[in-house]
């Protein structure tokens, strides 16, 4: 008897001690709350994607525009068939950026802004099914992509430790890109890629923005070199030109894409055609020039599709002397490369500020030394990696942020930015259809066996050293790269490796690699100067005998 009734006066004790506990924490473990949704009338049957909360305390710009590493407080969360006038919730399980934690957020006054981000099924021709945000022609900037969804905003005080449910009813949808119509300085073509819609299982499409040079109506009987530009996605004329005084009241950026206009008429200025590529994929705004397991055959479409589509409506030269490449950042790696991969097709390269090309320096990381992406170890002392610096040498953001920012924006190397791009276009592909990555995001723990894939396929200044006995002689005179030795993103210690490979080679590279002293990304030649050295660069390469001044009207 006296062992049955032991046991309800432990439980009681137990019970008690479990309230007593209970009332050190809130008593509400609920708290904030966000329910987005979106009505039918919006959008037809239901969305996979993934939907966001935006925070900010100024209402100068929609929260939706106030996103990046720099930015306003955001919360995303993936959602597979939500149906319209269901709610997905985002709370304090949903991890953010740059505040990991709802719960965090300091009591106050906000605007609020809810948002969806639409997925398309692609059904790939490897036979693998993903979800991805189908680029509509923007660049793959979420926040303004064309069918994408938005609440209005909300002014709203808030206590993240209080109950409180904020609904953010997503009624607004994202128009269609308006396309600047063509002039008579600037032309642009589009078209559905037959190799990459056939590999993305969905219409995939490629473009370019061309830049005419002066008296090309006029001299209907001559062909010119050509300044293939490579960068970020962009619908802009090449180099910022603007036909129309912007105005006093203009930006520093509209009163110098005029200040090109004047010179790409002055008398003497070189005649070429400028083309910037329009090459979206479903990771990024651009493809990287790769052909990839995750991204898809980009060189090949790019080099069988795109290129051809132009040289053939516009009055080029189709010799290799007389395409030149340059670019910058992004550009900068893809234009090297373009030039590396293709030696004997394109007849020099400008490269500014490239992205790595070297992994032994990925930025501040090396992938295949490092085993954390996000702290060096020396010993018993853990360093956060850096990203961003400034040119005194102060870094403003780590590693670890930069990559929670675009895990915020999206999973599974969906974020559309910089380093999920990296790894959709360098790394293998997963066991789900999706890029294996490099390393783990959350705790930044490098795979070894993925960076010897990068090492393998990718790492340009690897790819030089395992080939130039065969590409050598077709790359002498061709390569120039430019960076700042201070660049923002660390870019400039992967140049010089690549630098002391190229002073090594045999036959001898004979071009240059110049630095910028003290300078940030993305130093370089200013573009008047870059198009002396472009025509300069024709002129050498052209075979002997041929009439350069042809086009020098």
């Amino acid at each position: 008897m006296k062992r049955t009734l032991a046991i309800p006066v432990l439980a009681i004790i137990l019970i008690a001690l479990l309230i007593v506990q209970d009332g050190c924490q809130p008593t509400d473990t609920a708290g904030l709350q966000f329910d987005i949704s979106f009505p039918a009338s919006v959008h037809e049957g239901p969305i996979t994607g993934r939907v966001y909360v935006m925070i900010s305390d100024k209402d100068d710009r929609e929260p939706r525009l106030q996103v990046g590493t720099q930015g306003i407080p955001f919360f995303g969360k993936d959602v597979e068939a939500l149906a319209a006038g269901a709610t997905a919730t985002i709370d304090h399980s949903t991890f953010g950026y740059p505040i990991e934690n709802l719960k965090d957020l300091p009591p106050g006054e906000y605007f609020i802004q809810g948002f969806v981000n639409v997925y398309t099924e692609f059904k790939r021709s490897d036979g693998h099914t993903l979800w991805m945000h189908n680029d509509q022609w923007e660049g793959q900037h979420f926040n303004r992509s064309p069918g994408n969804l938005y609440s209005d905003v909300q002014k709203i005080t808030i206590d993240p430790a209080k109950k409180t449910t904020i609904k953010l009813d997503c009624k607004n949808v994202i128009p269609p890109v308006e396309v600047p119509a063509d002039t008579k300085w600037v032309k642009r073509i589009k078209f559905k890629s037959d190799i990459l819609s056939k590999f993305w299982g969905q219409d995939i499409f490629l473009g370019a923005t061309v830049l005419l040079p002066k008296g090309y109506d006029e001299h209907p009987d001559t062909y010119y070199p050509v300044n293939y530009i490579q960068g970020h996605f962009s619908l802009n004329a090449p180099n910022g030109f603007t036909e129309v005084d912007p105005g006093a009241e203009a930006s520093n950026r509209e009163k110098a894409g005029y200040e090109y206009y004047k010179f790409w008429n002055a008398d003497d200025t070189p005649r070429m055609l400028m083309v910037t590529f329009q090459h979206p994929s479903p990771y990024y705004d651009d493809s990287y020039f790769i052909n990839s397991p995750n991204n898809g055959p980009y060189r090949d479409a790019i080099m069988e599709e795109l290129i051809p589509a132009v040289e053939e409506q516009f009055r080029i030269i189709r010799e290799p002397y007389a395409r030149i490449l340059s670019g910058g950042s992004t550009g900068g790696w893809i234009s090297l490369a373009m030039q590396l991969f293709e030696p004997t097709f394109f007849g020099g390269v400008f490269s500014l500020c490239p992205d790595p090309v070297d992994f032994n320096y990925f930025q501040a990381v090396n992938i295949y030394k490092d085993k954390n992406a996000y702290y060096k170890e020396r010993g018993w002392v853990k360093v956060p990696t850096p990203s961003d610096r400034s040119t005194d040498g102060i870094s403003y953001l780590t590693y670890q942020q930069r990559n929670h920012y675009e895990l915020v924006l999206g999973t599974k190397n969906r974020s559309g930015e910089q380093v999920d791009i990296f790894e959709a276009t360098f790394g293998p592909i997963g066991e789900d259809g999706y890029a294996k990555s490099l390393f783990d995001q959350m705790s930044g723990e490098i795979d070894s066996i993925v960076a010897q894939y990068w090492l393998e396929h990718n790492d340009l200044n690897e790819y030089l050293k395992r080939n130039w006995s065969k590409i050598g002689e077709s790359l002498v005179d061709k390569i120039h790269i430019y960076t700042g030795d201070m660049d923002t993103y660390y870019l400039n210690p992967a140049v010089k490796l690549m630098e002391s490979y190229l002073e090594s080679t045999d036959p001898h590279y004979a071009g240059s690699v110049t630095y910028g002293d003290g300078e940030p990304h993305c130093w370089g030649p200013e573009r008047t100067e870059l198009l002396q050295l472009i025509s300069k660069q024709v002129e050498k390469m052209a075979p002997k005998g041929t009439n350069v001044k042809a086009w020098r009207y």
